[in-house]
């Protein structure tokens, strides 16, 4: 993390007294929209890193809205160790050549404390870190880039909204972040605690999507993409790596048939890069994987046939125009 403006490697701990996963929260709370940072094409600039669950979010919802020519998007390496996200040869920050992500979050800021985390939302003409809380990035590249969007794509639509935002509330803990907690446990108590709420959350939702297409019924919205950021990664890295091994997405009949629906949406597949993920987590985590070896499976096929179409409802028809 940065110290006033200083990297330290010997600053953060993930971990409470009572070995729970205490995930730091965000700085950059700027709003799109506000006087100071308007909707405008060309402007913004989203940095992330594909393995990144909270940055694939925002990857997601770019491309579900048709916001690619809008807000130009870069990555940062999937491996991250002791200097933290950089950039690199083949994935180079494209706005000022820098060699790592702290180094735009000094720009922002000289005197920044916090983890340089991603996703940031990125403020081209002032130079400077308008936003690097995923939730928040997605709410706003659903909401308020309407007028630049090519796709006529709503996710958080009028009348499920109440809905929407208790929804990504309650998968947050026990799903999003419950991975972690299980996975970055400093105590067996911890670890039980998390992977039980993680699987009671997990045999919930499979009743749920036994009866409806989406978390939220019948329409897909934010609350989708929050959950399949998780899902779309649990079997190859949440299952072996963070040792929520309980049962894998795949043997869920209805949360494995409703991610392969999701990936199969028009341009989510391209958001989702395996190969980064898996060696994001095996390679970055030494405290979890001393070795850094990487696992050669599972083979999990997400654009096999899915049976979501049996239910109402079904995604926006603007992404298939």
């Amino acid at each position: 993390m940065l110290v006033d403006g200083e990297w330290r490697t010997d600053a953060y701990e993930s971990t409470d007294d009572d070995g729970e996963f205490d995930r730091q929260e965000t700085s950059f709370r700027n709003w799109i929209g506000e006087d100071e940072f308007p909707a405008e094409a060309g402007r913004y600039h989203l940095y992330i890193c594909r393995a990144c669950p909270w940055a694939h979010r925002t990857a997601m919802m770019r491309a579900l809205k048709g916001l690619e020519h809008a807000i130009s998007l870069s990555l940062v390496e999937p491996v991250r160790i002791d200097d933290g996200w950089e950039f690199s040869e083949q994935y180079p920050d494209p706005l000022y050549e820098q060699e790592f992500l702290r180094d735009i979050y000094v720009k922002a800021d000289d005197e920044f404390t916090g983890r340089v985390t991603v996703p940031v939302l990125w403020d081209k003409e002032r130079e400077t870190v308008v936003n690097n809380e995923s939730e928040e990035i997605m709410r706003m590249l659903d909401t308020e880039f309407d007028e630049l969007a090519e796709h006529d794509v709503d996710l958080y639509p009028e009348g499920r909204q109440d809905d929407v935002d208790q929804l990504v509330d309650d998968i947050y803990d026990p799903i999003n972040n419950g991975v972690y907690r299980a996975g970055f446990a400093g105590s067996q108590d911890a670890y039980d605690r998390a992977v039980g709420e993680l699987f009671d959350a997990l045999d919930h939702y499979e009743a749920v999507l036994s009866e409806q297409r989406y978390l939220a019924g019948d329409v897909l919205t934010e609350a989708d993409l929050a959950m399949f950021a998780t899902l779309v990664r649990f079997d190859h890295v949440y299952h072996t790596h963070f040792k929520c091994n309980r049962r894998a997405i795949h043997e869920y009949p209805n949360l494995w048939n409703y991610t392969k629906e999701l990936y199969q949406l028009p341009g989510i597949a391209q958001t989702v890069n395996v190969e980064h993920i898996v060696e994001h987590y095996y390679r970055s985590h030494g405290d979890v994987n001393p070795k850094r070896l990487v696992p050669i499976g599972p083979d999990i096929d997400f654009s096999a046939e899915h049976d979501r179409d049996r239910l109402p409802g079904g995604p926006p028809e603007a992404l298939f125009e």
